[in-house]
């Protein structure tokens, strides 16, 4: 069985037991977190929400608070001597999804 939950106003596909990189969550590590379940499937038989399906969440546990490799960003003009360096390192908060119903 599986589900697509609104996590942080993005879709995902979440499972029992599967593990997901999602934006910054403000929760504090070996949180439990609810979100809503848009669609679940079950073998042949599919569930649909009018946006979501009321009664229904995906429960998950914060595991840590991590950040994407840096990027680096550089701006210039030429012949102007305009020069922009910048970095940028996304947050993240890993999640394990514990159940679904």
């Amino acid at each position: 069985m599986y589900a697509i939950a609104n996590i942080s106003g993005k879709q995902y596909k979440v499972e029992a037991g599967s593990t997901l990189l999602v934006d910054r969550l403000n929760a504090e590590v070996g949180d439990s977190v609810s979100f809503p379940v848009m669609l679940t499937v079950d073998g042949a038989k599919v569930k649909a929400g009018n946006p979501v399906i009321k009664d229904v969440v995906a429960m998950a546990k914060v595991v840590a608070h991590v950040q994407d490799k840096k990027i680096t960003v550089f701006k210039y003009k030429p012949k102007k001597n305009e020069r922009k360096k910048q970095g940028h390192r996304q947050p993240y908060t890993k999640i394990t999804i514990e159940s679904i119903g």
